[in-house]
């Protein structure tokens, strides 16, 4: 949530169109979204996209099995990893990490010429993955080189030195040449 003078702005997506109207237009081309309408629809697809779908169907099963179930009691639902949903995210991630080599290789960045939301949020839930390990980088060489392009950013880089008490991170996860 962003508070501003009372106004309380909830979710992601409705926190970065609201930060963008208050800061974006003078940012230039340093501006998180696109100029035009059908831009900023772009960035916004895209950035639901990773948000709830590549989520819904990634990250949240990783981050479940891998690292909540080990910190809460088995009647919180803590216990084993279910490996089948960690098989489900395995698989689930080939399809997005193709998804992102198509998109970059019709352009600079996820929703067009510039970095935008769209690519904060996608190598944010990313980089969560590459943390545990999980990024068959291998399999897209374009999408692999697009999230070093982000992740080698000044400002993404803090996020880099975030651990998870008792998970190591990958190798790969702090290694900008990775």
């Amino acid at each position: 949530l962003v508070e501003n003078s009372g106004l309380v702005v909830p979710g992601a997506q409705t926190i970065v169109e609201y930060l963008d109207e208050l800061h974006g237009i003078g940012q230039g081309d340093r501006r998180l979204t696109a100029d035009t309408p059908e831009g900023r629809v772009e960035v916004r697809r895209l950035t639901e996209w990773f948000l709830v779908k590549f989520h819904a169907e990634v990250t949240d099963y990783l981050i479940t099995e891998k690292v909540t179930k080990r910190f809460i009691t088995a009647d919180a639902g803590g216990g084993p990893p279910d490996t089948t949903a960690i098989r489900a995210a395995k698989t689930n991630i080939r399809y997005h990490l193709r998804y992102i080599g198509f998109l970059i290789r019709q352009r600079n960045w996820l929703a067009g010429d510039r970095l935008t939301f769209a690519d904060l949020a996608a190598a944010a839930l990313l980089s969560v993955v590459d943390y545990l390990g999980d990024v068959p980088w291998d399999e897209d060489e374009v999408a692999k080189e697009w999230y070093a392009r982000v992740k080698s950013r000044p400002a993404f880089r803090p996020l880099l030195t975030d651990t998870i008490r008792g998970v190591i991170p990958s190798q790969t996860y702090v290694d900008l040449d990775f």
